[in-house]
């Protein structure tokens, strides 16, 4: 493509490159994104929810990446697609340059004698890598991150910084880990012993796919006897609890603070919201969204979205709804006798 991220790019190259129809002039010149009530005359925006449209009508960006339905709005030029939000992230990826990794091993690094690390990954400071650990080809280790005993790092994975591969964990091909990660811990495996707790072995690991991410402070427990099994393109956001023997499909995303229980296997191209919960053992079959907060307390087999939680009220009506499903049971039951004809 023949503009850059300083010279900017062209607005009719945009569209060829990513499919999309033009409405405006074509040499019009983008040299970033921002969005549409703060864009400059530089960059470019884009709207995918129309509840922006008022500040649609009065964006000073360069360009706009939009729906058909709302072409018509646009005070400026407009990049027309079926996805803008798609397109849009497409394009801002030109805008998006992190330093290149140098190959190599910095000096800090602790490798131990029998590590398999490539001659082209990168190893950064204070870094260590197990002996039995291996890393492949074009893979970064950002400073701080430990690649423990018989883990393995794909080409071209990405650890960002102070993550941590404890036992056990095979990462596939181009994989994100957002700093601060620990996959492979022990998962919680108890026994009761009487008067006591006794500690479980975890004896298997975690397998993730390629092109997934894992992000901040997220953790991922090692599998019991078989393995915690990411597969390909799962994306998981910051400070999510994966527990061991969890089977997530692949394309399947989870949002903040979610949290999966041991041994449950969610199904592909699944969604699931913030704070949203899965108990143990449980099954989710593919196509499955569920929203923020919700607790899935059994298996779903039908693909759909799924909902549970108390929505926001003003506390005086939440008070008093409060009380009124305490006498739910009550109710219920005076219900049913008044059906039979016999009130209580």
């Amino acid at each position: 493509m023949p503009g850059d991220a300083i010279a900017g790019y062209r607005l009719d190259e945009l569209a060829e490159r990513f499919g999309l129809t033009l409405r405006g002039d074509p040499t019009q010149r983008v040299l970033g994104v921002g969005t549409l009530a703060e864009a400059s005359s530089q960059q470019l925006a884009f709207m995918a929810n129309t509840r922006y449209a008022a500040q649609l009508r009065g964006t000073r960006a360069a360009a706009v990446v939009l729906g058909a339905d709302a072409a018509a709005q646009c005070p400026v030029p407009a990049l027309i697609g079926a996805d803008p939000y798609l397109a849009y992230a497409r394009i801002a990826a030109l805008f998006e340059h992190a330093p290149a990794a140098v190959p190599g091993i910095h000096a800090s690094a602790v490798i131990e004698p029998g590590a398999d690390v490539d001659a082209t990954a990168s190893i950064g400071a204070q870094c260590f890598v197990a002996a039995t650990a291996r890393i492949a080809a074009g893979a970064v280790l950002g400073p701080q991150c430990m690649v423990g005993p018989d883990c393995a790092v794909g080409a071209q994975t990405r650890l960002v910084a102070r993550v941590t591969l404890a036992l056990r964990v095979r990462l596939g091909q181009r994989v994100l880990v957002h700093p601060g990660a620990v996959l492979g811990g022990d998962g919680f495996g108890l026994a009761w012993a009487g008067d006591h707790w006794e500690k479980v072995p975890q004896l298997g690991g975690v397998r993730v796919g390629d092109d997934c991410e894992i992000g901040a402070n997220t953790t991922i427990d090692r599998g019991a006897l078989d393995d915690t099994v990411l597969e390909d393109d799962v994306r998981l956001d910051n400070q999510i609890q994966i527990a061991h023997n969890v089977h997530i499909g692949a394309h399947t995303a989870l949002a903040g603070c979610a949290a999966v229980a041991g041994s449950a296997r969610i199904g592909r191209h699944c969604l699931i919201g913030g704070s949203a919960g899965v108990l143990g053992h449980l099954e989710v079959c593919d196509r499955v969204t569920i929203t923020a907060m919700t607790l899935v307390t059994h298996s779903i087999r039908e693909p759909g979205e799924y909902s549970s939680g108390t929505p926001l009220q003003n506390n005086r009506d939440w008070r008093r709804n409060a009380v009124r499903l305490k006498q739910l049971d009550t109710l219920a039951r005076r219900i049913a006798a008044l059906e039979k004809g016999h009130p209580k």
